[in-house]
């Protein structure tokens, strides 16, 4: 478990261009305090930690881990999507950029994309004005497909898949773009399907 460090409070607050006294006017407590913290002679109280995250500007879990999360692409782009699975309930998160993501009181690296193998192979089949997507594996208790996602320029839309179902999808695909999909015990996989539900 993460507590706030000195070396945390020193650098935002001279991020913010704010003296160790400023910053403890705002606190209520005395610049003594302050310098204590950075120094590593003391910690503030847990109370104080919300007003801290307040008067950095800063959220509570990027104090606690002491990362400032910048998003420096404002436009997005949700090509790069990033996905984050919280391996203790199973909950995905999409984002367009670098975010701070934490669930379960776990803070969640965005998933890394592993080579394809024989037992992560999919299967396109165009249908209609749809393409059907489906996975040969195994969609067992302890091990199965837990979400299948298309991807394009406008558009992210995914199906939650569940243990003792089909590892199967249907989207409308349009224009082309990326099929994403995660084994619960190998991770995140990723095909480029074209215009016609080609792989």
């Amino acid at each position: 478990m993460n507590y706030i460090t000195g070396e945390t409070i020193k650098k935002l607050r001279k991020q913010k261009n704010m003296t160790q006294l400023e910053l403890a006017e705002i606190l209520g407590v005395s610049d003594k305090a302050v310098s204590k913290w950075e120094t590593g002679k003391g910690l503030p109280d847990i109370s104080l930690i919300e007003p801290i995250s307040k008067a950095l500007n800063i959220s509570i879990i990027e104090l606690l881990s002491g990362e400032n999360i910048i998003n420096e692409n404002r436009s997005s782009n949700i090509m790069k999507s990033k996905l984050y699975v919280c391996p203790i309930c199973g909950n995905t998160v999409n984002s367009m950029g670098d975010v701070l993501i934490s669930c379960c009181g776990v803070t969640l690296p965005a998933l890394d994309i592993e080579e394809i193998n024989d037992e992560h192979e999919i299967v396109a089949e165009k249908i209609d004005n749809e393409v059907y997507i489906k996975i040969n594996h195994p969609m067992e208790k302890n091990h199965y497909i837990s979400f299948i996602a298309y991807v394009n320029s406008s558009k992210f839309e995914m199906i939650k898949l569940y243990p003792e179902g089909n590892a199967e999808a249907r989207f409308f695909v349009r224009g082309g773009g990326m099929i994403y999909y995660y084994c619960n015990k190998h991770g995140l996989f990723r095909r480029k399907i074209d215009r016609n539900g080609q792989l």
